[in-house]
Order: structure tokens, then sequence, then C-alpha cells
């Protein structure tokens, strides 16, 4: 966006079928924001629905605007500013997981890193929110392994509801993603281990589909993939996740990315009539034109 125009922004009312573009909805101080924001509905004690956007940070190299959000009441019809949550939540990407716990509160992840020429790694933390997104409590390290890079966490929820899984990318490109399981809300994880083969990319985001099985999507990144770089989902169960065994899983390639690897970061969503709808970022035409944000609809049983 240039100066002038905050943000491009569209709206569907027809499944991602068609979009209006709404950009002038949004207040002219989100042109500071920066780096990857994502959208969120959450529902605060008062039953009162809201549409959120996090995003990195507000002011480049002041902590204490890190981590600003955009708000909106009415469905997306107006937003306003709201405080940043501060230099706690300084960060190299806004939460890329927002899961609702089983007493009503939220538990956001996100990740931070180095600066310049720090070795650290980087590594996984979390917060939880107990007023609908307002405030936050302060973020503790859940995932931080030597000599691995996890960062992007996808949290979501069991088909059986017992039990939170997290997928993440493993941004050194050592072997597969990486994943790790609670079971008492967050308190406490599982240390990280290897996900499977087949879900071994960045930015994970996924549905339940009616059968119970997951279909999760993301940029492939695993080791010696033919889909390498491009926009693909793994369809399977829970257990074939979580055991690594393939069993009947499978993926789909989505989009072709003419740029290699820069694409991805979708939202999913899983329709009415039982299809997915997955809305990413990828270099669609091969010729000079740049990225465009594409909808994929497509019904992940028809598509073995």
């Amino acid at each position: 966006p240039t100066d002038d125009q905050a943000v491009w922004m569209a709206i569907s009312k027809d499944g991602g079928r068609t979009w209006m573009r709404i950009d002038d909805r949004f207040p002219k101080s989100y042109s500071d924001h920066a780096n990857c924001p994502s959208a969120y509905r959450l529902v605060g004690p008062d039953g009162k629905s809201r549409l959120w956007v996090w995003s990195q940070t507000k002011c480049r190299g002041d902590l204490s605007c890190s981590m600003p959000s955009v708000m909106s009441e009415d469905e997306g019809m107006t937003w306003r500013e709201m405080p940043p949550l501060g230099e706690k939540f300084a960060c190299v990407m806004a939460f890329s997981s927002i899961v609702r716990l089983k007493d009503g509160s939220y538990l956001g992840l996100f990740h931070v890193g180095p600066a310049g020429a720090d070795e650290s790694p980087l590594r996984v933390r979390q917060s939880v929110t107990r007023d609908g997104g307002f405030t936050w409590s302060d973020p503790v390290n859940v995932c931080q392994i030597p000599g691995k890079d996890p960062c992007e966490p996808y949290a979501f929820r069991s088909p059986a509801g017992d039990e939170l899984c997290c997928l993440m990318r493993e941004n050194r490109r050592t072997g597969r993603s990486l994943m790790m399981f609670t079971r008492d809300e967050g308190r406490t994880w599982t240390d990280a281990v290897d996900a499977p083969w087949g879900l071994t990319g960045d930015r994970h985001q996924g549905v339940q589909l009616a059968d119970g099985r997951l279909c999760i999507a993301f940029r492939d990144m695993a080791p010696e993939s033919p889909t390498a770089g491009h926009f693909v989902c793994w369809v399977g169960t829970y257990e074939e996740l979580r055991s690594c065994v393939p069993g009947d899983s499978y993926r789909i390639k989505l989009l072709h990315s003419h740029a290699g690897w820069d694409c991805g970061y979708p939202g999913v969503h899983l329709m009415e009539d039982g299809t997915v709808l997955a809305t990413t970022y990828v270099k669609y035409w091969d010729d000079d034109r740049l990225q465009s944000v594409v909808s994929k609809r497509f019904n992940p049983c028809m598509m073995r």
C-alpha cells in the first residue's frame, strides 16, 4: 500500500466466489503497521463478537509499539486503532495462531527471534486473553530447541477435544517441521518432535472436515518434495498426524507458485457445503506481474 492507502482489504459474502474491496474502512494509521498481520474473531465474556487484526509493530525500532492492532465491533464495517501490547510482545510476527480454551479464554502463540548478529534461536511464546483480546498475560516461552528454529506456530484442538496440537515451521531447514502437544490447555507442552514429512512446510492453517479428518494448508517445504515451494494441503486423521504414520493421508497441490518458495500464509475456512476455501498470496502469473491474493475453493474428498 502507498502512504495514503493504509491497507488492501476485501470482504466476501458468498463464500469467496466474489470479493468487494473495502480499503477505506481501515484507519490511516494502519499504514504504520508491519509484517504479516493476522485476522481473528474473538468472543468476549460479554458475549460480543469482535474482529481483530494484530501486526508486528507500529513504529520500527520502538519496542513499546510492539504488536499493535485494529479492531471492529460491527463485522468489519468500521475499524479503530487499539493500543499496542508493548515491549513484552516484541516479535518477528504477531499471533500466527489463536485458539479458544475450554474456559472461554483464548491462547495466542507467536515467535520471537534474534536481532542483528545475535545467535539466539527463534523461539515460540504464548499468552492468554480472558477479556476477548483487550489485555493479554505476560508471554512465556513454550518451545526453544538448540540447533533448530521453531516459528509460525499453528495450534488447534484435537477432534476428541481433549488435546491441543501445535505445528511449527522449522526455519533452519534441518529436516521436518515440528509439533508439540498439551492436555492441560497450554499450561504445559510436550517436547517438540518432528512432524510427519507430508506436513513439513510454513505457516500451517487448517480445518476439521465433517468426517473428522484434518485439512491443513501450507507452503510445502518437505525435503525432496515434488511440490516444494508451492501451496499445498494435507488431508488425514489426527491419529496419522500424531503418530507420524501416513496411513490413508494424502496431499493436494492447490496452487503453483511462479516465484518458487514465496507463497502461503493462508486463511482456511470450512464452508457449509463441505468445501474448503483457502485464501493465500502467490505469484499466480508467469509474467512480470507481482504477487496476487488468490482464493482456492475445493472439495478435499474429491481431489485425491
